[in-house]
């Protein structure tokens, strides 16, 4: 890596850790209703209204089929507003209906936080489907993420209670609390960065230079003309304007990236410039998907009665994190070998003149695109601004790879803590195994039912990925949609079902995925990722709040130092990352090899 690259990414962490700190101590104090009165008053009615109350607890089924039933509402409806939009208003561009498919697709991937988009947002969706369709669900999709997080703390925190909180209560204090006031600030700061913000008609405007193309000649008749050869007769076209989107932008780009969900409102997403204007901007905004994972580490720690606690997890955390931005970095600044120019020693640490710049914003360049990538696939959030789908191989490999670890490395607003900490549950019972123990985790006794749900938890995306992945290189219809045959095409599908199963969201963009084949395909696997694991989580947390807590002894495993952290880092890598072994294979890895046909 070279030394901006070093220094892009410790000026990244400085900033997250500053960031996050003071926000987790916030993220405490809601979780555990330690609020202002003026808080608990705003908010009462609105408990009232859903027929409960903030101190009425629930036990993890009822909180489960709450959470359950309230997403369900939600696919619902995001898929009436996308069916009916052509006929509601704040339709300046005249959008039509979404084809039942995609709808569906759309549904469940704005609820289950993928944010899978098939579609290009600024030819699709209207102003209205894209404010309280999409950009709701932004909102309550991380708020649902977050909720079950602090349920799952509350079952480590709690001392034989049975009860890990209420989700009513949960959704409405992180959305209020939490999600809002940062979307508003972030939104305010993109604005004068240069993002859009308005209802305007889409707008006509002149180049400063004209485009020549040519097309097919139709016969009166309407079919394309063809001379004596067969060959379609093609006529001269000059373009010299423009048609620029316009919209809402800014208040939907504050949560996509504070929420992580990734979606954007244009096809190009934080690559196009109203929606990422700047560098500022987009460091910025690659902050903003790590604050609130950060932050929930040190919420944890707190409210766990050891910060230690919440230390080593962002330890494990951090230490992948940057060992993929090494691996990400050196691969894309190296560049394509069979680029090399004459004369110019291919074992060099440059290849390509200038590295990969294929798919990437000039105004970026590669640090910032492969540390953006990193960090938009470690999290499950998705947004991108460069083409994953033109980085080497190896740098391609690496979003897959942390997608397919669970996206734990700090992942999505709530779902990288609780994924992370049922790796904890199974490093601990690993280690006690080990020694001979029954394993403990902060003072709960990990038994046979927490490792059958911990196992359901865990194989749930695997069992999804290469079940999806195999269904889809057989079908027909899946294979048609591959435009690059051989092992970058089978990587293309790979990446497809990971995003979907691990709620990512990005994608290799060469696969054409907007057919009703793949719409159903990954929607479906967008809701069993999401709520497949949703659920043991939950039940996890219910056996552990009904258990007493254990005070910490000589024979204690201790869970805070760097043994602990190593445990975890490597029950990640390997549980993670062993099911995934000859998929890779068969794509990134044999597409990096055929770059080297001498070897």
């Amino acid at each position: 890596m070279s030394a901006s690259a070093w220094g892009l990414l410790a000026l990244f962490l400085v900033v997250l850790l500053a960031s996050a700190w003071p926000l987790g101590l916030w993220l405490a104090r809601v979780g555990a209703g330690r609020l202002p009165n003026w808080m608990l008053k705003t908010e009462a009615p609105l408990y009232r209204l859903a027929g409960t109350a903030a101190d009425r607890a629930m036990n993890w089924s009822q909180y489960a089929l709450s959470l359950l039933a309230f997403n369900a509402l939600g696919v619902i409806a995001v898929y009436l507003l996308q069916r009916w939009q052509a006929w509601l208003p704040l339709n300046p561009a005249g959008m039509a209906a979404v084809t039942p498919d995609s709808a569906f697709n759309t549904a469940i991937s704005f609820v289950s936080n993928t944010n899978w988009q098939g579609y290009a947002g600024e030819s699709t969706m209207s102003y209205l489907t894209q404010m309280l369709a999409l950009a709701v669900q932004n909102f309550l999709s991380a708020a649902t993420g977050i909720a079950v997080a602090l349920a799952l703390i509350r079952g480590f925190a709690a001392k034989s209670t049975g009860v890990i909180g209420n989700f009513w209560v949960d959704i409405t204090r992180v959305t209020a609390w939490v999600l809002v006031p940062l979307s508003l600030v972030f939104a305010v700061f993109l604005v004068g960065q240069g993002v859009i913000q308005n209802f305007d008609a889409y707008n006509d405007v002149s180049t400063l230079e004209r485009t020549s193309y040519q097309v097919p000649k139709n016969g009166p008749d309407g079919q394309p003309l063809k001379d004596e050869k067969g060959n379609p007769v093609m006529e001269d076209m000059t373009v010299a304007t423009q048609t620029l989107a316009m919209g809402p932008v800014a208040s939907q780009e504050a949560i996509k990236m504070i929420g992580t969900n990734g979606g954007g409102f244009f096809n190009a997403n934080s690559a196009h410039p109203y929606e990422n204007p700047t560098a500022l901007s987009n460091f910025l905004q690659m902050v903003a998907i790590f604050l609130i994972p950060a932050a929930l580490c040190f919420a944890f720690g707190r409210e766990v009665g050891d910060i230690r606690q919440g230390w080593a997890v962002l330890a494990a955390m951090t230490v992948i994190f940057v060992v993929a931005v090494i691996a990400i970095t050196p691969a894309e600044q190296a560049g394509n070998p069979l680029l090399t120019p004459l004369g110019v020693d291919q074992s060099s640490s440059v290849m390509q003149p200038g590295g990969n710049m294929e798919g990437k914003e000039a105004r970026f360049g590669i640090n910032a695109s492969t540390l953006f990538a990193t960090i938009t696939t470690a999290a499950s959030c998705g947004a991108v601004n460069a083409m994953h789908d033109s980085f080497t191989p190896l740098g391609g490999m690496v979003p897959i790879v942390l997608m397919q670890l669970g996206e734990v490395v700090f992942g999505g607003v709530g779902s990288g803590l609780y994924g992370m900490l049922i790796f904890a549950i199974l490093a601990v019972f690993i280690a006690g195994l080990m020694i001979g123990r029954t394993p403990e985790y902060l003072g709960k006794k990990i038994e046979v039912h927490e490792m059958k749900l911990t196992s359901i938890a865990i194989l749930v995306t695997p069992i999804l990925v290469l079940a999806g992945t195999a269904i889809a290189v057989m079908a027909g219809a899946g294979r048609a949609g591959i435009a690059n045959p051989g092992p970058h095409g089978f990587s293309e599908i790979l990446y497809a079902l990971s995003s979907a199963a691990n709620n990512n969201g990005s994608a290799f963009a060469g696969l054409s995925a907007n057919t009703p084949f793949y719409n159903t395909l990954l929607g479906i696997t967008m809701w069993l990722g999401r709520f497949g694991m949703i659920v043991p989580v939950l039940a996890i947390a219910g056996a552990l709040a009904s258990k007493k807590r254990l005070p910490v002894t000589t024979g204690t495993m201790p869970t805070h130092g760097p043994l602990f952290v190593f445990l975890l880092i490597g029950t990640v890598l390997l549980v993670g990352l062993l099911n995934y072994v000859p998929a890779l294979a068969l794509g990134p890895v044999v597409e990096h090899l055929m770059l080297w046909p001498s070897v």
